[in-house]
């Protein structure tokens, strides 16, 4: 990618969209245009970046973008997102609303001839009983994880949408799978978000309540590994600026597969990130575990030596991530 070219960040306002416009901006890139669905984050008010309001479920509207912007390059970031409670209770819109906006944009990135574009995924991909750490070829291998089962599928339709435009049109379209992401922007509503933020918003109302415990679903013992947002940022720019040759050969060469694994490589139970998180926000009750909730997947941990392979590897410790994700928790709610 050349810092001019116009660079599409579909998504700019989620935690995902916002970290990679953060990371570009950084690295010098002055040409970005970023989607979004309600509102503008106003971190990016002052960013070289030029925003527009856009419904990616609507195919004229998507298609009538990109028309008239010409983007060289893609980041489709924009998804419907959530954790155990959310995909549970919102399958239909979970299956619709990310078939329909990946479909959109990866059809018409072809159709108007980006040279690049970077399909986020999740790691929900893997089935409940992969092997562990998970590579990439253990896709499709068995049955999903039923609590999110209709998101999984989503995600996989674009992978394999990506892997089938390369095959028959040549196209250089990737495909980044992270495992649990956490850090600025994140979701820290209780009825829809994933399992560290909720922690981080439980820990400190109980701390600032002074209440004796705090409630966590599940056992406390499935394993999950964790990845700060702004790595996950700089993996996904360092994959969109590999040489032409290097995506050539590793990924858009069928069968190779289009997509790599995005995570640390290690994990923790929930039972210790807990602990993590206690600790980092200063709460001085106990932890009680409810095993009526469900646990969900037993163990997800990434192998990730195919991305290191490709020259990348995580920087930001799991304690430190949560502390600064903290802090930036804390600031938001000052300004509310």
């Amino acid at each position: 990618m050349n810092k001019t070219d116009k660079i599409l960040i579909a998504g700019a306002s989620g935690m995902v969209g916002s970290a990679i416009i953060r990371k570009l901006v950084d690295k010098g890139f002055s040409n970005l245009v970023g989607t979004y669905h309600s509102s503008i984050l106003e971190e990016q008010k002052n960013m070289p970046i030029q925003h527009l309001k856009a419904d990616l479920t609507n195919q004229t509207t998507v298609n009538e973008l990109f028309d008239a912007e010409k983007f060289a390059h893609v980041f489709l970031a924009a998804a419907r997102v959530g954790g155990i409670h959310a995909n549970n209770t919102y399958p239909a819109q979970f299956i619709h609303d990310n078939l329909t906006i990946q479909t959109n944009i990866i059809h018409s990135a072809y159709v108007h001839k980006v040279e690049r574009l970077l399909f986020l995924g999740s790691s929900c991909i893997y089935p409940k009983n992969a092997p562990q750490p998970m590579k990439e070829e253990h896709l499709l291998t068995g049955i999903l994880e039923p609590t999110n089962e209709p998101y999984a599928i989503a995600k996989i339709a674009g992978i394999k949408m990506c892997e089938s435009y390369n095959r028959q049109y040549g196209t250089r379209f990737m495909a980044v799978m992270p495992t649990n992401l956490y850090g600025p922007n994140d979701n820290f509503n209780l009825e829809t978000s994933h399992v560290l933020p909720a922690l981080i918003r439980k820990f400190h109302e109980a701390k600032q309540a002074g209440a004796p415990t705090v409630a966590i679903w599940g056992t406390g013992a499935p394993m999950r590994e964790f990845l700060h947002v702004d790595d996950m940022a700089d993996a996904s720019v360092s994959i969109m600026s590999l040489p032409d040759s290097t995506v050539d050969r590793h990924l858009t060469s069928y069968p190779s597969p289009c997509f790599v694994n995005v995570g640390t490589g290690t994990d923790c139970t929930i039972k210790e990130l807990a602990r993590t998180i206690k600790k980092e926000v200063g709460f001085q009750g106990d932890l009680v575990f409810d095993s009526s909730k469900p646990d969900g997947t037993p163990r997800k941990l990434l192998d990730v030596s195919r991305l290191k392979e490709l020259g990348w590897s995580a920087s930001i410790p799991l304690d430190q991530g949560i502390r600064s994700t903290y802090g930036w928790f804390k600031d938001y709610l000052a300004g509310l």
